[in-house]
């Protein structure tokens, strides 16, 4: 296996005058799970698609498991597995035949499938459900069935663009157990994007944020969280606040103290650790503590700061780029049917 799960360098995608994505950098590592983040329009169905090789870069180099996106997509297609955000299922196979299909279509001989469905049926928890039809299935039973044929050939990355869209909490749970069993059992290094922040906050290990097609930020969870701000701790109190805003400011590791009315805001860099001396100074004050909150930065915070009011601009640029990524596409067969026409006339 290389050093590098996935690599790109200055990655661009231009749809006529929109830059989609505006030249980003990555580096994962085997075996890591990143989430990539973004508001509708940023650019992360885009990078997605030229990193699985559906859509060919307008500039920069990106490779996959070792292979160059755009100079060797078969092998790049041998060695991922994709789940994007609608699953394309046939509604009259029943999940084993889509997922024998799936089998027998990646090169694995008889016995190889019959094992490797007995292995995914366990692994998300379909049972026999497998031998029903695909349009008795609900939406989360269709997740798990898409999620187990991305799988089938045991891949060495995996592509999962928004895999909880739509889906309730428990559903939601469930595929949030297979991301986790998945990358912790089998090494399978995971691509994420999400509109659910509490999702990438659960899985990730590392979080590229992309704003208007760069990324914008990148760092793990925590380290995203303190970029924003420090830890709060609110308390509110009954009785005289000068002399509990002395004891506070007193205490070892607030940084700040304001008070309004009787609620009192103190600013820590590790706010869980100042919780209990807090507490401890203000039980030798004359005053009585109503309550004592403790609120730290939230990747909510991290992305609103990022992204501002830029949300709805982005979703209009997508909205366009898609619209000329369509018409490309219909371009592109058109000049291919053409051409194959012409052929047959010349034999």
């Amino acid at each position: 296996m290389t050093s590098s799960a996935i690599v790109a360098s200055g990655l661009e995608r231009r749809f006529g005058a929109n830059d989609a994505v505006a030249g980003i950098d990555l580096d994962i590592v085997p075996g890591e799970v990143y989430g990539f983040l973004g508001p509708n329009g940023a650019g992360k169905s885009t990078t997605v698609r030229m990193l699985c090789t559906l859509l060919t870069p307008t500039g920069g180099t990106a490779s996959v498991a070792g292979f160059d996106v755009a100079r060797n997509p078969e092998e790049v297609r041998l060695r991922i597995g994709v789940a994007l955000q609608e699953a394309a299922l046939d509604p009259k196979q029943t999940g084993r035949e889509l997922l024998r299909l799936q089998a027998r279509l990646y090169g694995l001989r008889k016995a190889e499938v019959t094992h490797r469905l007995g292995q995914l049926a366990e692994m998300v928890d379909l049972g026999d459900a497998l031998d029903d039809r695909i349009g008795t299935y609900s939406g989360g039973m269709k997740r798990r069935l898409d999620l187990a044929a991305a799988l089938v050939h045991s891949p060495e990355v995996l592509f999962l663009d928004e895999p909880t869209t739509g889906l309730d909490p428990v559903s939601r749970n469930r595929v949030w157990d297979e991301v986790r069993r998945l990358n912790r059992e089998l090494g399978v290094t995971i691509f994420l994007t999400t509109q659910y922040l509490e999702e990438a906050d659960a899985l990730a290990e590392r979080i590229g944020i992309i704003v208007a097609g760069s990324i914008a930020a990148e760092g793990s969870p925590s380290a995203l969280k303190r970029r924003i701000g420090t830890d709060v701790i609110v308390v509110r109190i009954e009785g005289e606040p000068d002399e509990a805003r002395r004891a506070i400011e007193g205490t070892p590791g607030v940084e700040s103290v304001e008070v309004h009315g009787d609620e009192i805001t103190i600013a820590a860099e590790d706010g869980s650790a100042l919780v209990s001396p807090v507490a401890v100074a203000l039980d030798g004050c004359a005053v009585k503590v109503r309550d004592l909150t403790l609120r730290t930065p939230t990747l909510d915070d991290v992305f609103l700061a990022l992204t501002g009011d830029r949300f709805r601009a982005d979703a209009d640029a997508e909205a366009e780029a898609e619209a000329e990524a369509r018409a490309a596409d219909a371009t592109d067969t058109a000049d291919a049917t053409g051409t194959a026409e012409r052929q047959r006339a010349d034999r």
